[in-house]
């Protein structure tokens, strides 16, 4: 069971963050708090020792400090940061951590020349007709939530929590 919550949770939760981004550029605070609360109900029964656990929730810790100060100067929103922390959390104070928010930063940077690249040609991207989120060429915000989503994907299984499911179905 605890394997199973490993293996699903957190895809599920990062795949539903990046489709609801994608479509409203919106995060549900809920998939953040269910990715935090797993990871506490999750952790102990993977294995993970209180300091473990405790470095985990540090890294969220640290994330959130980073990204609460992104937040307060307008350069991120409120559900990415929200989002990034309590993955930060699933990856603790790992190299997998620093992987993931390089994963990040690219798939963020590819995401925003793209938007940008679409953006100055909303008018010829509209005529054809194509069914694109209208708020993804007029909206001035990037939609960070598929990056991190993307991310996420890449990185999951080098997580201590994936290493440690895999390792006792082995």
């Amino acid at each position: 069971m605890t394997e199973a919550a490993i293996f699903v949770v957190f895809p599920l939760c990062l795949a539903i963050a990046a489709f609801s981004d994608f479509f409203t550029m919106t995060i549900p605070n809920r998939v953040s708090a269910i990715l935090l609360a797993t990871f506490i109900v999750v952790a102990p029964l993977a294995g993970l020792g209180l300091v473990q656990i405790g470095f985990h929730l540090l890294a969220g810790l640290a994330v959130f400090g980073v990204c609460f100060g992104l937040f307060a100067f307008n350069v991120m929103g409120g559900g990415d940061a929200k989002l990034l922390t309590a993955s930060a959390v699933w990856f603790g104070m790992t190299p997998s951590l620093v992987s993931f928010l390089m994963q990040v930063s690219i798939f963020g940077g590819i995401l925003t020349l793209a938007l940008l690249f679409m953006r100055a040609r909303a008018p010829a991207i509209l005529a054809t007709g194509l069914p694109v989120p209208n708020h993804l060429l007029t909206a001035k915000k990037v939609p960070y939530g598929i990056a991190i989503g993307i991310a996420a994907f890449v990185t999951y299984p080098a997580s201590p929590l994936m290493k440690a499911a895999l390792a006792r179905l082995h």
